[in-house]
Order: C-alpha cells, then sequence, then structure tokens
C-alpha cells in the first residue's frame, strides 16, 4: 500500500511533535508493508532523499504567513505524488493543505490526523473556517491523536460519525540507549531532580512551574529553547531560584540521557496548543512518574490521574507544587507511578500498535 503524507514541514532535524509522530508511523507502517512518501515545504529547493521508511520530497516554500507555508510549486508536485498513492494522509492544522487538496482534484482516499485545534490566531480561525468546514467534510476519515481530544474538540463535535482516535505511539528501538557514565555524572550533578523536556513557548504554562518552584529547593532541569527563554531565565534569577536550571537544547542522546538520569517529568502546559505531549509520552516509555495539567488533551490520557503520575487544575501553581512534593516526600509512590507509566506505554503507546491501527484504518477507507 502506497501512502502520501502531506505536511508543512519535515526534515531530519526538525524535531516538533507532528514531525515526530509521522517519523515513528512511517517506521511502523513501513514494517507492516506500507510504502511512505512524504511532502513538505522547504526554504531551500533540496533533492528528493530515500530513507529506510520513507521517501521525503520537498517543495520551495514561497512564503511563510502565520507559521502557514506556502508553496506553488507544491500544486503540481503534490497532484503528481497523489496520482500514484493508494492513500492520501493529511496532518492538520494547516490552511495553505486544505487550498492544495481542493485545486487537485483528490480522487484518492483521504484520511486526516487531526493534531490539534487552532486556538491561538482567532483572526486566521474565523477567516479559515469556512475552508475548514469544507476539507474536514471532503476527506473520508479523521483520526484524532487520544480520546480525550476526541470528546473535547468542538470541532470535533461535528464530525463524530467519521472520526476516531489512535494514540501516538513511540518506537523504543529509534531512540539511543542511556550512556550509564552520562546518567552517573547527571545524578552526581543533580542528586534527585525534577525534569521538564519541550519548547519553551507561551502555552507550556512555564510561568506557573517556576511559581511552584518558589521557597522550594528541588532541583529542577529545564530542557529546551523557545520564543520564552530568555523571559524564564530573567524570571528565575529575579526569584532567586537558584535550583532551576536551563539547560538549552540538547541531543537525542542527551534528552536520553536526562529521561533515564532523572526523578520525576512535570509538564505544566495549561492551554489546549499542547494537544498532546510527547515528551510525556516518552516519559512513559522511560517508566517515570508524571505531573501535567488536565486541559482535556492527550496529556491527561498519557498521564492518568493517581496511575501513573499526578493531574492538576491548568495554571495553578500551588496544585503543581503540592504535587511535586507528593512525589518528592514518597520515593515509594514515584516508583509505583513509574512502574505503572511503562505499563501503560507498552499496553497503549507503542508505535506498533499505532502502526497496526493507522493500517487498517487505510485499508477500510481504500476498500470503500
Amino acid at each position: 500500500m502506497k501512502i502520501l503524507h502531506f505536511y508543512k514541514t519535515f526534515a531530519a532535524d526538525q524535531h516538533g511533535g507532528v514531525e515526530m509522530f509521522i517519523r515513528h508511523l512511517t517506521r511502523a507502517t513501513s514494517q507492516q508493508g506500507g510504502e511512505n512518501v512524504v511532502l513538505s515545504l522547504s526554504k531551500d529547493v533540496m533533492p528528493t532523499v530515500q530513507m529506510t521508511d520513507y521517501r521525503l520530497v520537498q517543495a520551495k516554500e514561497d512564503f511563510n504567513l502565520a507559521s502557514t507555508g506556502f508553496s506553488l510549486s507544491s500544486f503540481k508536485l503534490f497532484s503528481e505524488l497523489a496520482e500514484s498513492a493508494d492513500v492520501i494522509h493529511y496532518h492538520f492544522p494547516w490552511p495553505f493543505m486544505d487550498l492544495v487538496h481542493f485545486a487537485s482534484r483528490v480522487k484518492k482516499p483521504t484520511i486526516v490526523t487531526y493534531h490539534s485545534d487552532i486556538v491561538r490566531q482567532r483572526v486566521l480561525k474565523c477567516l479559515y473556517s469556512p475552508l475548514q468546514k469544507m476539507f474536514l467534510n471532503s476527506v473520508d476519515r479523521i483520526v484524532a491523536t487520544s480520546p480525550n481530544y476526541l470528546q473535547s474538540s468542538p470541532v470535533l463535535a461535528g464530525y463524530r460519525s467519521k472520526a476516531s482516535a489512535i494514540p501516538i505511539g513511540l518506537d523504543e528501538s529509534m531512540y539511543p540507549l542511556p550512556e550509564i557514565d552520562q546518567v552517573a555524572k547527571l545524578r552526581a550533578q543533580y542528586g534527585q531532580f525534577f525534569l521538564f523536556v519541550g519548547v519553551l513557548r507561551y502555552y507550556k504554562g512555564l510561568e506557573y512551574l517556576l511559581q511552584a518552584m518558589e521557597g522550594k529547593d528541588w532541583p529542577l532541569l529545564i530542557v529546551g529553547a523557545g520564543p520564552l527563554e530568555q523571559q524564564l531565565i530573567q524570571t528565575a534569577l529575579e526569584k532567586k531560584l537558584n535550583s532551576v536550571h536551563f539547560i538549552g537544547q540538547v541531543t537525542e542522546q542527551q534528552k536520553v540521557n536526562l529521561l533515564n538520569a532523572c526523578y520525576a517529568v512535570v509538564f505544566p502546559s495549561h492551554l489546549r496548543s499542547e494537544a498532546f505531549g510527547i515528551s510525556l509520552l516518552e516519559a512513559s516509555m522511560f517508566g517515570k512518574p508524571m505531573i501535567c495539567s488536565e486541559i482535556g488533551t492527550g496529556t491527561s490520557f498519557i498521564n492518568q490521574h493517581d496511575v501513573s503520575g499526578l493531574v492538576v487544575p491548568p495554571g495553578d501553581a500551588l496544585a503543581m507544587r503540592r504535587a511535586m512534593e507528593q512525589i518528592w516526600s514518597s520515593p515509594e509512590l514515584a516508583a509505583r507511578y513509574g512502574e505503572a507509566a511503562r505499563e501503560r506505554y507498552l499496553q497503549v503507546f507503542t508505535s506498533r500498535a499505532m502502526g497496526e491501527a493507522y493500517m487498517e484504518v487505510y485499508s477500510e477507507t481504500l476498500g470503500r
């Protein structure tokens, strides 16, 4: 079965949630007989690249408006690639993708992974709403990344007859093994520590995490870069949060070492822009207890309250502090949550299970 994926960004050096999802999905489906082609945009003209699990074709991005890339050459490229595909797999949201879909008059089965509602760009959302509705009406199947998101999305409420949920899964073999000596160094340097991993954006709730740390000396490592990095560093300095360490961007190997070494993972995202939470899923894979907020998305599907960790109200620094205190002061509780997190990963969140579910959706849609 030949599958064409279409998303605005995808390259070896891009590690956003959707890119990571596509990487793990193509690995899983290629092992089950799928032939994947990924079409994305690039600021430069790039040659086609054949990887083990997919062929990457990139159209030149002509301009970008409100995080939406546009490319004239992609119309022709998409039509050519769609001609030889059995199934078209779109990754939503990307308004330009909808235009390409209608302009090319696709006659193939179409599937959309609905990664997120449009949350922040309210003006764009109003302008885009009619096209969004036409696009979602026209596709054959819609797949949400968690049952929580399927139930809580106001947009998906109108498409229950053709919508389902397939949780994102990870292939453990795609991660490097922890470096035992480096893990030992991290533990020697920081002792028992909390860990946050992610891009430092407005919806990550890190301001509330810093408030939760006031008056506490628990070591907290914040890993990642982003628009709010300098602002958060300045806040930590002003509040004399000496046990908060900003590590910055790290390699995949360094991230694995940190996940292996940490005591627990804290993920304070407080807005629905955080549609799933790949970092939480990685914490689950590494068997770590977790703390997150209840925002009606995948975060509290991955981390179940009082099973694999604790779930607190969004934007509530005091509740976050109490949850951290509870896990910090009880290694037995932390160990129980960590074991449950690992078990839940094996039962629900493997890439094999995800790949099998998507292959079934592809086959069903193709059969119609």
